[in-house]
C-alpha cells in the first residue's frame, strides 16, 4: 500500500521559502501571485494491506517524525 503525507506550514506561521518563491516570481514578471506557502510531501511505500491499520501507523509517524506538529499540520492519503 502506499501513502502520501503532505505537510505545510500552520496558518498564522510564517513561510520565509514561500515568500522568496513569492518575490522570485514577481521579478520573473508573474505579478499577479499574492501569496506562496511551501510544503513537502512524503511518498512511503508500505508492507501493511489494511487501510485503518496503514493510516494509523501513518499518522503515528507523522506525530512522531515526518510533521513538527507544533507549526506544521499534515494529511494522510492512502492508495
Amino acid at each position: 500500500m502506499k501513502a502520501r503525507v503532505h505537510v505545510m506550514l500552520k496558518s498564522g506561521v510564517l513561510d520565509p521559502q514561500g515568500e522568496a518563491v513569492r518575490h522570485a516570481l514577481g521579478s520573473m514578471g508573474f505579478d499577479g501571485v499574492e501569496a506562496v506557502r511551501q510544503g513537502k510531501v512524503i511518498e512511503l511505500d508500505l508492507a501493511e494491506t489494511d487501510a485503518d491499520k496503514a493510516k494509523a501507523t501513518v499518522t503515528e509517524m507523522c506525530e512522531k517524525l515526518l510533521a513538527n506538529t507544533v507549526i506544521e499540520s499534515y494529511s494522510v492519503e492512502l492508495a
